[in-house]
Parts: structure tokens; C-alpha cells; sequence
């Protein structure tokens, strides 16, 4: 894994909704006591690996990032610093991928979202102007147009911290810009930092009102089965009611 198991649960990025989409099935572990979904550890790490293979294919111009919320706008916002890609923060405006005459007109050759549901203009736009999409999806998201899922928490601050680092870090190794890991200098709680004042306030109220379930930690039994080689099969059996 591109990171040690503890480290994806201390960023709690396999801890999903209450709810979940037939299309965020396969993605799903099981199904905890207290109704939250929760992901498979090992389909994240190589989602995210499958994801920065493909980033790094393009020019970092042609690849274009949208980042409605405040947390994933931070991190992916530091990723896009680091490796020279394009991004839209905040609101998407219509017509950005489709309309010519408007300033803000951009022509993509792949674009990865942060939450499918806040950024469903841009994957309409993108998927009918034949524009590959990676979003990344958390068991409450349809997938339609989507053509790789990152299963991943896309609405918590370490989590969305943790995406952004491990994507910097593999686009900048495709890249040439590091040769190794270690000469990657900077860690996850850098993409979860705002450098601002007024954007920590805007953060710390966000948080409290959108914040998921303060279990970050599977219990021991879940542990040991998302470690257990053929996962798979036993997250099918226990996910379902």
C-alpha cells in the first residue's frame, strides 16, 4: 500500500455516509452498528494509485481539478501548486467546458472532481464533451459519467488532506520533479493546514457543521478482516443486512 493501514484509518478515509448507492457497492466494506458505511482500505490505496498513473499521462496543463468545498478546495489547491495542473475552486460556472465565448472557457483533456454531487455541472459538461472523469466518490455518490472512482471520505479535512498528498506525491514522481519518496519533503497535515486566518474560521465553521461521526478507527475484528487476503468476498457477506 502507498501508506501503512493506520495511517488511511488515523485520516479516516475509509469512513463513509449512512447511506449508500448501489453504484458505491462494490467500494463498501460492511456496514457498522451505528449505520455508517464503511470502505475497503485496499480499493482506496489502489484507486489512488490507478488515478495518479493516469494523471500522469497528461500535460499538467490539460488536466483540470474542481474544488467546491472548502476542504477539498485547500487540498487540492496545494496538490495543484505542486504539480502545475489547473483548478476551479468554488463554484462551478455553467458553460466553463462548453461555452467559448465566456473568459473562464477551458478545454480539459481530463478533470478529476472532489464530490460528485457538488460538482455535477462539470461532469455534465465533461462527459458531453467526451472529457475522462476521475471523481472522487464516498458511498453516498451516484457514479454515472464517472469513469474511475476513487472510493474515498471526500467530505472530511484530514481525509481529503491525505488524497491530495498521496496524488501530489505519485504525479510529482511521474513527472520527474522527485525521484523517490523521501525527497518529497512536505506531510499530509500540510494539505490540511488554510494559511489564512479567515479561511480556518470558514474551516473550523464548516466542520461543526458538517462533520461525519467522530469514529476514525475500525474495531479490531474489521481491522483484521480488511487485512485479511480475500477481503473481498468477506466485506460482501457482512456489508449486507
Amino acid at each position: 500500500m502507498l501508506l501503512p493501514q493506520d495511517r488511511y484509518l488515523e485520516a479516516g478515509l475509509h469512513i463513509g455516509t449512512r447511506f449508500k448507492t448501489i453504484d458505491m457497492k462494490p467500494f463498501i466494506f460492511k456496514k457498522r452498528d451505528d449505520g455508517l458505511y464503511i470502505l475497503d482500505l485496499r480499493k482506496i490505496d489502489e484507486r489512488i494509485r490507478i488515478a495518479a498513473k493516469i494523471l500522469g499521462k497528461y500535460k499538467p496543463g490539460d488536466v483540470m481539478v474542481v474544488a467546491s468545498r472548502l476542504y477539498s478546495a485547500n487540498a487540492a489547491g496545494k496538490f495543484a501548486n505542486f504539480t502545475g495542473v489547473d483548478i476551479i475552486k468554488g463554484r462551478f460556472i455553467p458553460g466553463t467546458m462548453t461555452n467559448v465565448k465566456l473568459k473562464v472557457f477551458k478545454e480539459p483533456k481530463i478533470m478529476l472532481v472532489c464530490d460528485p454531487k457538488g460538482e455535477a455541472e462539470a461532469i455534465m459538461e465533461a462527459a458531453k464533451m467526451g472529457i475522462p472523469i476521475i471523481a472522487l466518490c464516498d458511498t453516498d455518490n451516484y457514479t454515472a459519467f464517472v469513469d474511475l472512482v476513487v472510493p474515498t471520505n471526500n467530505k472530511g479535512r484530514k481525509a481529503l488532506a491525505m488524497v491530495f498528498y498521496l496524488l501530489t506525491r505519485e504525479l510529482m514522481m511521474s513527472q520527474g520533479k522527485i525521484t523517490s519518496y523521501d525527497q518529497f519533503d512536505q506531510r499530509p497535515e500540510y494539505f490540511e493546514r488554510f494559511e489564512d486566518e479567515k479561511s480556518e474560521e470558514m474551516a473550523k465553521e464548516a466542520e461543526a457543521a458538517e462533520a461525519k461521526p467522530s469514529e476514525t478507527d475500525l474495531l479490531p475484528e474489521e481491522k483484521k478482516g480488511q487485512e485479511e487476503k480475500g477481503g473481498k468476498e468477506n466485506a460482501e457477506e457482512k456489508k449486507e443486512e
